[in-house]
């Protein structure tokens, strides 16, 4: 599949633009900083662009069959910024298909209580909390697009890739000691088997151990 990935250099999209060569993809990574992807690959190419450009994003996407967004700010006027642009220039650009990437803060811990209204929630991780979220409510709005939004376990950090965990809707996930994790390379996993076989449209999950 011809795919586009937004951010492929991040902590997410890295694993997510690894996942999507090793499975034979043909990936345009579209980032900011080039020289940070160092992948030498016959399927891969890089584009350096600003995806708070509506424009821009069109010419950047054109081509592809799907594009995933894996972009990143923790301020939530640029992240709304970019997504709003990242959807109109999808339009644009007539593709169909979009997978973001999305955080935990949104999923529900309780009937209407998100984990990012809970007492405990870290004081450093609501500014980019509070921008997926936002974010994720302006796609949710969207009736034209095939998009899916995925959000993570309450933890995300690197670990090994073993194609096993558990996926969930709206509500966050966590395992008999009451911890909720995924590994980025499972992460990756599970969105990158959206993409090949979708599963999600119009709706977010949340995958964890």
């Amino acid at each position: 599949m011809k795919v586009a990935i937004i951010g492929a250099s991040g902590f997410i999209g890295s694993a997510l633009l690894n996942e999507a060569l090793n499975r034979g993809h043909q990936v345009t990574a579209i980032v900011r900083h080039p020289e940070k992807i160092q992948l030498k690959n016959d399927h891969l190419t890089i584009k350096k662009g600003d995806v708070t450009n509506e424009a821009e994003v069109a010419d950047l996407v054109a081509g592809n069959e799907a594009v995933i967004s894996a972009f990143n700010a923790y301020d939530t006027a640029t992240y709304v910024t970019a997504i709003r642009a990242i959807i109109g220039g999808l339009k644009q650009a007539g593709i169909k298909r979009l997978i973001a990437v999305s955080g935990a803060g949104s999923l529900e811990v309780e009937p209407g209580v998100q984990l990012i209204d809970t007492p405990g929630f870290p004081a450093e991780w609501k500014e980019g909390a509070s921008a997926t979220r936002e974010a994720f409510k302006i796609i949710k709005q969207d009736k034209d697009l095939e998009w899916t939004v995925l959000s993570p376990a309450a933890m995300i950090a690197p670990g090994e890739r073993t194609g096993k965990f558990r996926l969930g809707g709206d509500q966050l996930l966590a395992d008999a000691n009451g911890e909720s994790k995924i590994s980025t390379a499972d992460y990756a996993v599970a969105l990158i088997d959206e993409l090949e076989k979708p599963q999600h449209i119009q709706q977010r999950f949340t995958v964890a151990y």
